[in-house]
């Protein structure tokens, strides 16, 4: 792969999360990051998740600044949790397929590839799209689970896909060591000295 290729990453967050965690591991962020790095000229890094509104705090809080000091661009939008009225059940309102469809249709010109890191199948005609602009699409997801967690639509349009299960020892890590990890360790600090000073509360 020519090193001059300009590449950016998209990456559905909760998309990601869903198919690590079906294949066992957490996603190294930091390793992420470095491995595409190695792969071309990463332009930019986008990261996008929802999260909920007036919860003052969530797991994922930590990531998502871990992440936007470390360079990621991080797009959140607020969801609202609401009962569901036929089943009872709590629901959230609230998916990020737009806002990320429109960032890559924006960056379409200035990209040689992008790297899709979700397996929903919405992002089809996405993915075709871009296509027609002349940009290559990689789609990164898994296989290796039953049922698979990538769309077949999406995996046959994508030009390369890559099965998440292949790059756990370049970017995963042990779920063991998530609570010792370094940034998890580092950003917990700032946060209590007050270094990082979010607005919203997030999940």
């Amino acid at each position: 792969m020519s090193s001059i290729e300009k590449i950016a990453l998209f990456i559905d967050g909760s998309n990601l999360y869903a198919t690590s965690k079906a294949l066992g591991f957490d996603i190294d962020y930091r390793r992420l990051l470095g491995e595409f790095q190695s792969r071309g000229t990463l332009l930019r890094a986008f990261y996008y998740t929802t999260v909920i509104e007036d919860q003052e705090y969530s797991s994922i809080r930590p990531l998502i600044d871990w992440l936007d000091y470390n360079g990621y661009t991080v797009v959140t939008k607020l969801t609202k949790e609401f009962i569901d009225a036929a089943t009872g059940r709590r629901k959230v309102k609230g998916r990020m397929d737009v806002d990320l469809a429109v960032s890559a249709m924006e960056l379409a010109e200035h990209v040689d590839q992008i790297v899709l890191f979700s397996g929903d199948g919405d992002f089809r005609s996405l993915v075709e799209s871009l296509q027609r602009r002349g940009v290559r699409v990689t789609v990164v997801s898994t296989l290796s689970t039953s049922p698979p967690m990538v769309a077949d639509d999406l995996r046959r349009q994508a030009d390369v896909f890559i099965d998440l299960a292949e790059l756990k020892q370049k970017v995963g890590r042990d779920p063991t060591e998530r609570p010792g990890s370094r940034e998890m360790r580092q950003t917990s600090q700032f946060l209590a000295r007050g270094a990082i000073n979010r607005g919203d509360p997030v999940e």
